[in-house]
């Protein structure tokens, strides 16, 4: 059953550029079906959760933990009778504008973007679905609805002043209400993340070896599961004693989230989608007994697996080749391929010039990022 303040495609606020509807497809439907043809989405294939995704076929890459979210966030939506089109949109969107390499390229690439407004992937998702897309004739951009940008723009609440230079400027067109909460179902996307990288990066952590299964189960709601598996089934395999245990540890964390939600939203009076817009707190949220589980959960990911040895490792390198990338092609614009080439050729001002770097490196995988990092710097 559908709630009152389910974002309603019938009630949607439309797109920037006018286009006819559609007789079997509502627009949210049209919103997760372009998003999934773009061609950054098929970028996330080929960039880094956490490990490079050269190192191994059966590690997370941006592409399939964006399917994990938008997997999460339609159980989620379905069970607090929200939207489950807009949910899933949002959540495949939600990483578009991640640079090659990870929050270590994001890092990289904010820190030479500095002086020039600095970097934000979620900004940086937002430019790339109203403006670095160019496939249909009348418009630049996915031209996605009203709401579908705002979860994109806000899934993690309010943006804070100063909004990043790419938001900044499609505001000015668009008015996304940047200093609102969005839509439940954007809220859903937001926990939905939280949810799909806390199990996979557990999981993806066990198998490279960084940590053991009994340096695991010293955590809560992990070691818990754990135990479950061990009473349920005595003596399996230690990959599918692990699998067992994890998908518990999943299950945990999004019924928290629903039975959490739901009191909030009962709570909250909404009768209306705008009703959750207007209110001051987020009404999709952990259980404080699970968020405090969380925080634990997340600083033993820290230590044992964002800083084991073999990933500082490709974090400096990551992190080097972001830095020369960006210094070189500012210094030899001349350098980059095509129409990017063409382009900066035309600009007026170094401002503008360091914004279309960044958006060229951003768009990068791991592996082209490399590849032109091997060939610019080769002779050097």
């Amino acid at each position: 059953m559908t709630a009152s303040f389910a974002s309603n495609p019938h009630d949607s606020r439309g797109r920037l550029f006018e286009e006819p509807g559609s007789d079997f497809r509502s627009c949210f439907q049209r919103d997760r079906d372009r998003i999934i043809h773009s061609s950054a989405f098929r970028r996330l294939k080929h960039k880094t959760q956490v490990f490079v995704e050269h190192e191994g076929d059966y590690f997370r890459t941006r592409l399939t933990h964006s399917i994990e979210v938008a997997q999460v966030a339609r159980t989620i939506a379905g069970a607090l009778g929200l939207n489950q089109e807009l949910v899933e949109a949002v959540s495949l969107a939600h990483d578009l504008g991640h640079p090659p390499f990870g929050h270590t390229g994001e890092e990289a690439l904010d820190a030479e973007m500095k002086a020039y407004g600095g970097f934000d992937h979620n900004a940086q998702a937002i430019r790339i679905v109203t403006s670095l897309e160019q496939h249909y004739a009348q418009f630049d951009g996915l031209n996605l609805t009203w709401e579908c940008l705002e979860g994109i723009a806000k899934h993690n609440g309010p943006v804070p002043l100063p909004h990043p230079p790419a938001l900044r400027d499609y505001n000015r067109q668009h008015d996304l209400e940047l200093h609102s909460y969005a839509s439940a179902e954007a809220q859903v996307a937001a926990l939905a993340d939280d949810v799909a990288y806390n199990n996979h990066d557990l999981h993806d952590g066990l198998r490279a070896g960084v940590f053991s299964d009994a340096q695991a189960e010293q955590l809560p709601i992990v070691g818990p599961a754990y135990a479950a598996v061990d009473r349920l089934y005595n003596g399996l395999d230690v990959h599918r004693r692990r699998h067992e245990a994890l998908r518990r540890v999943f299950g945990v964390m999004v019924d928290d989230v629903m039975r959490t939600s739901a009191a909030l939203l009962a709570q909250s009076g909404a009768v209306t989608a705008q009703d959750i817009r207007d209110l001051d707190c987020a009404v999709v949220q952990f259980s404080p007994e699970l968020w405090k589980d969380l925080k634990v959960i997340r600083g033993f990911l820290f230590q044992n697996m964002y800083r084991a040895p073999r990933v500082v490792v490709q974090r400096e390198h990551a992190a080097k080749v972001v830095r020369d990338l960006f210094e070189v092609l500012m210094s030899n614009p001349s350098e980059m391929p095509g129409d990017w080439g063409e382009q900066i050729a035309n600009l007026p001002d170094t401002q503008a010039r360091a914004r279309l770097v960044s958006d060229y490196i951003a768009g990068m995988t791991d592996r082209y990022a490399q590849q032109e990092y091997d060939r610019l710097f080769a002779a050097r």
